[in-house]
Formats: C-alpha cells, sequence, structure tokens
C-alpha cells in the first residue's frame, strides 16, 4: 500500500488535474507532530492561480477528501492533514509483508536491464586496508539496492594490478626481499618492502630509475617480470578472497587494469580517426569544454588511467550492454570522471554514465597512507571485531548453538554498518571504539533487534494464518507507519546512490519496536497475541530484508 500515492490520486482529482501528480508527490509533507496527522499538503502555491487564501483552498480541499483510507482530513493554517484509519492501513500492511515476505519493497524499475558496477578495486601486492572498506561495502550495498529494484547488476572489481608500483615491488624484492618470508605472508611482506622502497628512494634517487626500468621491462612481457607480477597477482588475491569471504561479497568481474592493456590502442586510433584527439607539447590530448584537456597518452608514447578507463567503458557496453554503468571510487577521483564521461560523450556514446563518490577513511584527522605505511588493516578489524562480538555473546548467551557463525555475522555487520549509516560523501574518522560498540546506531543494535523479535514469535508460537489482521494497539502505530515506507526509502536509496538512507531506515525500525517491545507484555494478553505476533513477524521480515541490503545477515538468536 502506497498511502502517499493514494493521497496524491484524491488530491489530483479533487484539483481536477490542475497540478500534476508528480508535483501533488513532491508537495505532500509528513506533519512536525503526530497529532497534526500522517500526511501533510500545503495549499500556498495555489494561491494566486485559485486567487484565495491557502486557508480556503485548504478547507475546500479537506471537506472533498472521502473516506479512502482516511479516518478524517482538516484544514490548518493553509495545509490539508489527513490521519490515516489505524485498522485499515495495519491490516493491509502486516498482510501484504506476510504474503510477499522478503519481496515485501521490491519494486519494477529496472525491468531486468543490466547495470555495470565498478567497486572495491584494491591494488594488487598492497594491504586491503579500512581505506577499501568504502568503495567495497558502499558498492556491494549499491548492487544489492538495484537489484532490489529491478535491475540486472553486474559487480565489476576494477583491480589495481598495472602501473610502476610493480617496478617498485620488483627492484624492493630483488633488492631486499626473500621468497620464503612472501609465501608465509604475502601481503604483509610485500607492503613492508613497498615502504621500504620508498624509505631508501628518498636517500637514493637512481632507485626511481630502476624501478621505472622494470616496469618497462614489464610492458614488453620481460619473462622475469612476467613472472614476478604474476605471483605478486596471484598471492594478492588469495588474500583479498579471505577478506569478501568473511563479508559474504561477490564479483562477477575480476578484470583489472591488465586487461585493457591491449585495448587501449584501438581507443586510441578511434580518438585520432575521428579528430577528437590533438598534440599538445608532445603528448595526446582530447580537449574538454570547460574542463582541462583529457591526457590520453604521455609524451613518451606510454598510456594512462583515462585511456584505460575508455577501453574499459566500451568493453563493458559491448560485453553487457548497460543501461547504467556506476562507478564507487573516492571524491579525489571526481574531475578524472568528468573528463572520462565528457570524452565518451564526444565519441557519440549517450550511455547513462555515474560517478558514485564518497569521503575518505581518516586516521587521526589524515588520509591513510600504504606509501608509508600508515595503514590499518581491514582484516584485523574485522577479526578483532568477530573476536570482541564472540566475547559479548558468551557473556549473553553462552548456550547458543552457533555462537561462531553469529559472532562473524555480528562482527562483520558491526565494521560494514559503522561506515554504511554515513552518508557517502562525508569523511569518516577511524574508530575502532566506535564501530564496536553493541549499542545505539549500530548494526548489532539491529542484529539483536531481529534477535529479540525472533525470540517472541518461537516463544508465542507464531501461526500465520490467512485472516486479515490487524493491530489495534496505539503503541503499535509509529511501527506500522515505518513499515509502509520502506519501498519508499529504498525507491530513493537507489535514485540517490545513498545506502545510508536504509541503514538510517532500519535504526528507526528497530527503534520503533523496541520502544513498543517495552510498553506492551506482547505475549499476556491470549486475545491479542496472534495479531501483536502477526505484527512482530512483519517487522522481522523488513528488518532482515533492510538488513540484508546493507550486505548485513539477521541472526534468529543472538
Amino acid at each position: 500500500m502506497d498511502c502517499k500515492m493514494i493521497y496524491a490520486d484524491i488530491l489530483f482529482k479533487v484539483l481536477n488535474g490542475q497540478l500534476e501528480k508528480n508535483k501533488i508527490i513532491l508537495m505532500i509533507e509528513k506533519p512536525k507532530f503526530e497529532n497534526m496527522g500522517d500526511m501533510s499538503f500545503p495549499c500556498f502555491e495555489l494561491a494566486k492561480s485559485f486567487r484565495k487564501s491557502p486557508q480556503n483552498i485548504a478547507l475546500e480541499i479537506a471537506a472533498e477528501i472521502d473516506a479512502a483510507i482516511f479516518e478524517k482530513a482538516e484544514a490548518v493554517s493553509g495545509y490539508v492533514n489527513v490521519f490515516l484509519d489505524k485498522q485499515k492501513v495495519s491490516s493491509f500492511v502486516i498482510n501484504e509483508i506476510l504474503s510477499e515476505k522478503n519481496h515485501y519493497g521490491d519494486l519494477d524499475l529496472g525491468n531486468n536491464e543490466v547495470i555495470t558496477i565498478d567497486f572495491s578495486s584494491p591494488n594488487i601486492a598492497k594491504p586491503f586496508s579500512m581505506g577499501h572498506l568504502r568503495s567495497t561495502v558502499i558498492g556491494n550495498s549499491l548492487a544489492l539496492i538495484t537489484e532490489k529494484c529491478g535491475y540486472s547488476p553486474v559487480r565489476i572489481n576494477h583491480l589495481g594490478d598495472w602501473g610502476t608500483q610493480f617496478g617498485k615491488l620488483i627492484v624492493a624484492y630483488k633488492r631486499w626481499g626473500k621468497e620464503e618470508e612472501v609465501k608465509k605472508q604475502p601481503i604483509k611482506e610485500l607492503l613492508k618492502l613497498y615502504v621500504k622502497f620508498h624509505e631508501e628512494a628518498e636517500k637514493d634517487s637512481k632507485l626511481e630509475n630502476e624501478a621505472r626500468a622494470w616496469f618497462k621491462n614489464l610492458e614488453n612481457s620481460d619473462p622475469e617480470a612476467i613472472q614476478l607480477w604474476e605471483w605478486f597477482r596471484e598471492e594478492s588475491l588469495k588474500e583479498f578472497s579471505k577478506i569478501y569471504d568473511l563479508m559474504g561479497i561477490e564479483f562477477d568481474s575480476y578484470h583489472g587494469e591488465a586487461f585493457y592493456n591491449d585495448k587501449m590502442e584501438s581507443v586510441v586510433q578511434l580518438l585520432e580517426d575521428m579528430n577528437l584527439a590533438e598534440e599538445s607539447e608532445g603528448a595526446q590530448v582530447v580537449p574538454l569544454k570547460e574542463l582541462p584537456p583529457c591526457l590520453i597518452k604521455k609524451r613518451d608514447g606510454t598510456t594512462l588511467y583515462a585511456t584505460r578507463d575508455l577501453a574499459a567503458a566500451i568493453y563493458r557496453q559491448e560485453t553487457y550492454h548497460f543501461v547504467k554503468s556506476l562507478y564507487v571510487v573516492g571524491n579525489e577521483q571526481t574531475l578524472h570522471f568528468k573528463q572520462l564521461f565528457a570524452v565518451l560523450k564526444k565519441m557519440g556514446y549517450q550511455w547513462e554514465m555515474k560517478h558514485v563518490p564518497f569521503g575518505m577513511m581518516l586516521k587521526d584527522g589524515k588520509k591513510m597512507s600504504t606509501r608509508k605505511g600508515k595503514v590499518v588493516l581491514l582484516e584485523e578489524v574485522l577479526n578483532n571485531a568477530i573476536k570482541l562480538a564472540s566475547e559479548q555473546i558468551n557473556k549473553k548467551n553462552p548456550n547458543l548453538v552457533s555462537k561462531v557463525e553469529v559472532a562473524r555475522q555480528v562482527g562483520t555487520g558491526a565494521v560494514i554498518f559503522q561506515d554504511l549509516k554515513n552518508y557517502r560523501q562525508n569523511d569518516i574518522e577511524f574508530s575502532f571504539e566506535d564501530m564496536l560498540k553493541f549499542e545505539g546506531e549500530t548494526g548489532p543494535y539491529v542484529q539483536y533487534t531481529h534477535a529479540r523479535a525472533s525470540s517472541l514469535l518461537r516463544k508465542g508460537g507464531f501461526i500465520k494464518t490467512h485472516e486479515a489482521l490487524s493491530i489495534k494497539d496505539l503503541e503499535a502505530w509509529p511501527i506500522i507507519t515505518t513499515l509502509l515506507s520502506f519501498k519508499d526509502v529504498i525507491k530513493r536509496a537507489m535514485e540517490e546512490f545513498d545506502p545510508s538512507l536504509v541503514a538510517k531506515y532500519v535504526i528507526e525500525l528497530a527503534r520503533a519496536f523496541n520502544k513498543y517491545y517495552a510498553a506492551i507484555r506482547i505475549l499476556d494478553d491470549s486475545h491479542l497475541k496472534q495479531e501483536r505476533l502477526a505484527m512482530v513477524c512483519s517487522v522481522t521480515v523488513v528488518l532482515k530484508e533492510g538488513l540484508r541490503l546493507l550486505g548485513l545477515k539477521a541472526p534468529e538468536e543472538m
């Protein structure tokens, strides 16, 4: 049931089509206070065309609103406030959720068309740090949200597996590395070597030239360089897979930068054939209006990120035939994507491309730096979170059968939720303490609410029936109105590419339920028990689905 749409339809008829329905929907508000109704329509914009005061217009509209799903309509200070019929609405919502189950809130916006989502994309031979968490969990959540909205997402991990850093790493390994040490702890050892290279290069500038020479060897398919690169890549992917498995994240493609090495020359040729590229100080650029020129080839003939990303965009369209293409990459790459999309448009491609930027994960107010070794490793954070969750479970529920699995779900959930509850464009200060709190606006709080509600269903012996169930407790109304808004929240999260809307929603629903739980003895009244449990069941369904859209599990016991 979409109460907002029903209200908009009624207003559209009452106003004889003098306002477009989409405009009416945008104008409908939620009143500031509960006693002012459930929805409100301001009449101030109509005063000029109707040649009446907003108050008089509101009075006329209120008088013409029939019962439908409303108890009453009131005109107050130029607003038409409507009060929903609590019995009708609660009955409809609860029955709809119990009938649709996890499909409640599904939208058919995408007609099963493809959206490619480029996210996570860590650099090979470098640790998976907390700095990579944001792209990974935002991208994964957006893939789940787009799927909920009827699209078919293709999850792409555009690995950073090419570039001058491999020249540096080869030099560092050949000078100071030991094979058995790298095999024992690949990422940690390779990071140590990478950091050592930069420390030594500050004292000896010749190392940079040596690194450039080795990268050139790699580009020229030198057997030793290729063998070392492949080894670094393989070991890195094994380590990354452990972290993805821990978080329950999967990808459809691991094509990284190296995959496009043989596809860039044709892009450069195409730009030349279309007379879009021109020479500038020995380099090749595509001039752009209102943006700096996009550099396609350096003076020495080497290609750049832009060339690679152009090749990747064309390859993805030819392979997946996407209707939208999302790039979940930090704010600092905004100019790069503006240039990339502008060049594609100049080439005649009218694809819908979207950069989904996000703020940085800071440590002590500063950006984390792999080069200086100032990183917080994501795997360590996840393992510590799981350990802490395990300790909490041992205290609260020592006899829990699936302790290990629940600890993993709660620990990883705590880390993921701590990121996703923030608006993505904001910077986040890394704080181990905040991330692992098990109360307040946290993943474990929402998960525990789900477990508590599931426990009530078991204790109360809830039986799903086909009867039209409604809830008579006035204290339940905030839960009903929150359940009612789930579809709208998902739609906005999709339109704004913002998972934080879903995170804030599940917190709101958990709070509303816990307030009701504290006020009403749900299992005490035998006459009302089943209808109350029907609402409790609908809460578990929506909390579980909301958490799933964020990449979290919903344990039934904790």
